[in-house]
């Protein structure tokens, strides 16, 4: 579904001297599946994420999403595919503040079509902000704001979903809530879930540890840390 070979991301500083965000990585996501990738901040785990997504670019090596490498893609059709297939959570809400909830989360969709309205407006009741759809998103709290870019990231029924700390705004237990359905994603839609929370990984099928730009193991999401304490 989704694989990355021989990975390296490189900084160059003012001196010319070479920083690795990504240092030879290799990574595979099958269909369906849900996979974690724990670290501390700077380990690598939301370059690695842009640049599954195709919108960062590596230094070295090459990204497959269902067999096609990103790199030979035209800008137009890499473009498609981030809007049809694919959905994002970042940390940054990137909300238009001008636009009605409702409208941020349709901009990703043909907002003529009723049906995208209905699946829209389910979702903000399942997120518990159906009530702010005709609000302004700067008139909200974080959390909510961060309800909201789920939704948008939802409403297209992605094939993958890039979710870059997507609660780390939310208390534990509308963290929960969201994890719980990402989870139910589980089996039609790939996800891949970048964190330094290990609470928020139970239900990943595995979880890709990563530590100064490199992948260093990959295991079941029972044996993490019981603590919701993070890295």
């Amino acid at each position: 579904m989704l694989e990355a070979r021989n990975l390296s991301l490189i900084y160059r500083n003012e001196r010319n001297d070479e920083y690795y965000a990504l240092r030879d990585v290799n990574f595979l996501a099958n269909h369906g599946e849900m996979v974690g990738m724990i670290g501390p901040s700077g380990s690598g785990k939301s370059s690695l994420l842009y640049i599954l997504s195709g919108l960062k670019k590596p230094t070295v090596g090459t990204v497959y999403y269902q067999d096609r490498a990103l790199e030979g893609m035209s800008y137009n059709d890499l473009a498609e595919i981030r809007r049809k297939e694919y959905g994002f959570i970042f940390q940054r809400h990137f909300l238009i503040d001008y636009l009605s909830v409702l409208d941020n989360v349709l901009a990703v969709v043909n907002q003529s079509q009723k049906a995208w309205h209905n699946t829209a407006i389910n979702l903000l009741e399942i997120l518990g902000i159906a009530d702010f759809a005709n609000q302004k998103p700067y008139k909200m709290s974080v959390g909510q704001r961060q309800k909201v870019a789920i939704a948008r990231a939802l409403v297209n029924q992605p094939k993958v979903i890039f979710a870059d700390e997507p609660t780390a705004s939310l208390d534990h237990s509308n963290a929960r809530m969201v994890m719980d359905i990402l989870a139910s994603l589980k089996g039609q839609t790939t996800i891949l879930v970048a964190t330094h929370d290990y609470s928020i990984l139970e239900q990943a099928d595995r979880v890709v540890h990563m530590w100064d730009g490199r992948t260093i193991k990959t295991t079941l999401p029972s044996s993490l840390p019981k603590s919701t304490e993070n890295v």
